[in-house]
């Protein structure tokens, strides 16, 4: 992907279901675009990097370390690494998700 391109029209929503798209895997981190539909998530878990989340469209519950937070289009949210986080659509959502592994 050489040219400029929309971020919100490189993923598209499925029913019932997360939708990823790895952008960008080096070793040093990952760059990966989400779409979330309506009630869809991801459960609780820890990752050994920092990460941030970048709320492109929609709204977002994202809960990192018990404290819960409601992420719009435009915000973003750093998860610290070893931090337990868990996201959940309370509408459809797209993100992009930035994993630093240096």
């Amino acid at each position: 992907m050489t040219s400029s391109k929309n971020i919100n029209q490189i993923i598209n929503y499925q029913e019932g279901s997360v939708v990823s798209k790895e952008i960008i895997n080096k070793p040093t981190g990952t760059v990966t675009l989400f779409a979330f539909d309506k009630g869809q998530g991801l459960s609780e878990h820890t990752a050994p990097y920092d990460a941030l989340v970048v709320v492109t469209e929609g709204v977002a519950e994202i809960t990192v370390s018990g404290e819960k937070s409601e992420v719009k289009a435009g915000e973003m949210l750093l998860m610290p690494a070893s931090a337990s986080h868990a996201l959940k659509a309370t509408q459809q959502f797209k993100m992009i998700l930035t994993m630093v592994k240096s």
